[in-house]
């Protein structure tokens, strides 16, 4: 792997790993491109090669995740739970969950059980995959 390759790895990862820690902050994608020191329309390209999706659908994907986690988890409102995860709406909530998990929020809260096991093995289990393009 070349130098090049290695540091926009790096400049990825970094912008990837604020998205994880902050992803229930608005994020777009300028402010993640100066994140990783580059221009934003060269931002989304590189990040979808390196990572195989774009900052917005793992953004959204990353959200889905807590979100699922606190459905099952908690006895907190779809609502509240849209909020908390960064959600700007219940229907964009609900209908970006349908989309990646395959069932509503209130339908997989209903279907869904804590299960005793390590969170390392549900996290895994549970993730909802990126759908193929």
């Amino acid at each position: 792997m070349s130098r090049a390759t290695e540091e926009t790895n790096r400049r990825m990862l970094r912008a990837r790993d604020a998205m994880d820690r902050a992803y229930d902050q608005p994020l777009d994608v300028p402010a993640l491109a100066r994140i990783a020191h580059v221009s934003p329309a060269h931002f989304t390209r590189t990040f979808r090669a390196t990572f195989g999706e774009t900052p917005h659908r793992y953004l959204q994907r990353r959200r889905v995740e807590r979100a699922m986690f606190l459905l099952r988890e908690t006895d907190r409102s779809v609502t509240d739970i849209c909020f908390a995860v960064g959600f700007g709406s219940p229907g964009t909530f609900s209908r970006t969950f349908h989309d990646i998990v395959g069932r509503s929020p209130r339908d997989y809260r209903k279907k869904a059980e804590p299960v005793a096991v390590p969170t390392c093995f549900t996290k895994a289990w549970t993730r909802p995959s990126a759908p193929a393009d």
